[in-house]
């Protein structure tokens, strides 16, 4: 299917960037994608193209860009060591306010595009990504139709760029699919992050999924097959109806 690999100039500097269309030469809505603390890499590309092969036209942006060249890693060798301390500097070089600063930047790019359908988009990350994918829609209300938090950690922290800082501002539909057990992602965050969405009368559905924090990723050891599909129908629905 239709892949291009494309570099975007964004706040920091050169941030290499796949773009994902749907079959045929169709043309779709935009969708950002989000990527986790695993980096670019075979799997996350697969994601993107699933979401294409929807009809969308995904952007998946390299966030690690600040970093420089990395990987791709193999989650499943990463989780078997220290992911922290292989992962973690990368993850340094990111954050929900440097996503804020790219995001003019990655809309400029896809305005561009004469495949892209209407002015609204998507977001969508996932782990890592998820609150990004808020920061997103929180900092381009204007743009961000609908976002979804899959497996999103740390969405409501006294950070100054956590992700719960950024909901007043959302018009966004929202979807928040949270794990269970999840350390990043507990009862009392989430009720903090929840709060903040009804204070801010933000459309929403949040739901707890009974699988593991990565359910969603399927090269990770937790990926629940039962699980994912249903996050992807529910994904799936919300840009059906929030972007069509």
């Amino acid at each position: 299917m239709p892949h291009e690999t494309i570099t975007i100039s964004a706040s920091d500097g050169a941030c290499p960037a796949h773009i994902f269309t749907p079959p045929s030469g169709d043309s779709g809505p935009a969708i950002l994608f989000f990527m986790d603390a695993g980096g670019i890499r075979p799997a996350m590309s697969a994601m993107a193209q699933r979401l294409a092969d929807a009809g969308y036209v995904v952007l998946l942006p390299d966030l690690f860009y600040r970093y420089g060249p990395y990987g791709p890693f193999d989650p499943m060798e990463v989780f078997k060591g220290d992911f922290r301390a292989i992962l973690g500097p990368l993850m340094a070089t990111t954050g929900n306010g440097a996503v804020a600063r790219d995001v003019d930047a990655f809309l400029d790019y896809l305005d561009t595009r004469s495949d892209v359908t209407g002015s609204k988009i998507g977001g969508v990350g996932f782990c890592m990504g998820g609150g990004m994918a808020i920061a997103a829609a929180g900092t381009r209300p204007d743009r961000v139709a609908a976002v979804a938090s899959f497996h999103g950690g740390n969405l409501a922290t006294d950070a100054a760029d956590s992700p719960h800082t950024f909901v007043p501002s959302i018009q966004a539909e929202a979807y928040i699919a949270a794990a269970e057990n999840d350390g990043s992602y507990p009862p009392a965050m989430a009720e903090r992050f929840e709060q903040s969405l009804k204070d801010a009368e933000v459309e929403y559905r949040a739901e707890t999924y009974p699988a593991a924090h990565g359910w969603m990723m399927p090269d990770f050891p937790v990926y629940d097959a039962d699980a994912a599909e249903r996050g992807w129908a529910e994904m799936l629905d919300l840009f059906s109806r929030t972007l069509r």
